[in-house]
């Protein structure tokens, strides 16, 4: 009789997020079920209650670290597996919640909860790789499904991932999308974004709001420039960069700027 192949084990975590990563998973379908076929759903609770004990060969990380607990749990999830993929903007750049980064935490709290000193939480939100080593990360707001089932491809298959890192910009030519920023003097962070969206929002002629965060080597010098140049205020600069990658270090750094050019002006005679 012969021998059942092992199947590798893979479990999802959630840490602070909205789902929509891990919903994107399940929005696989019929590439689900055939992947179910090569892989052992340990541990997805978003999928399942059934739940197997560790360790497992692959996990999925949706979600920031913002509490004490988190901390000591993702660390709990690290030692339990192989090889950890971070999907999302939560999970690899602190999310839309990595806004308390540059805010009083305290007024946060007083301002959202009738107790707030029920509240125990910490004043960041910080990625995953902040607090344990990162195997790969997988960007947007939500994750590439393409760019899922390559990454999961590539783990079967025991190579690399072939993921992007270019700009939003070259998959707006692969569209035949004419350049919003260019002909139309549209407000597009385009050249500074990661691919992985697909263009999207260049294809329905409104600017990249960059889902994906910074790509490789982002030029935000320029890119602080140009949407100057377009009449955007300084303050304008700082909201489009402070979205869902705001804590993205070259993202959080075109922000500073921002702000550093708003009280120059203000303390100007």
């Amino acid at each position: 009789m012969l021998a059942t192949p092992h199947r590798p084990r893979l479990a999802v975590w959630k840490f602070a997020s909205c789902d929509g990563c891990q919903l994107s998973i399940l929005d696989l379908e019929d590439e689900l079920l055939a992947l179910a076929g090569r892989i052992e759903i340990a541990n997805f609770r978003e999928a399942s209650s059934a739940v197997l004990d560790g360790p497992y060969d692959l996990s999925l990380v949706e979600g920031s670290i913002t509490t004490r607990e988190d901390a000591k749990r993702i660390r709990e999830v690290r030692a339990q597996s192989k090889v950890l993929v971070t999907i999302g903007a939560c999970a690899t750049a602190g999310g839309i919640q990595a806004l308390r980064n540059f805010a009083n935490i305290d007024e946060f709290r007083r301002a959202v909860y009738a107790r707030p000193e029920y509240i125990e939480t910490l004043a960041t939100s910080t990625p995953i790789a902040d607090h344990v080593p990162v195997d790969h990360e997988l960007r947007g707001c939500p994750i590439s499904k393409s760019q899922l089932l390559e990454m999961v491809g590539a783990f079967l298959q025991e190579r690399a991932p072939n993921t992007p890192n270019e700009s939003v910009c070259i998959e707006c030519k692969r569209r035949g999308n004419v350049c919003v920023l260019v002909a139309r003097g549209t407000p597009c962070l385009g050249p500074v974004t990661q691919a992985g969206c697909g263009a999207i929002c260049p294809a329905f002629s409104r600017g990249c709001y960059g889902c994906f965060g910074p790509q490789g080597s982002p030029n935000v010098a320029s890119m602080l420039t140009e949407l100057h140049r377009l009449g955007m205020t300084a303050p304008e600069v700082r909201r489009v960069f402070r979205t869902f990658n705001a804590g993205a270090p070259a993202f959080r750094t075109a922000s500073e700027f921002a702000v550093e050019a708003t009280d120059a002006k203000e303390g100007a005679p």
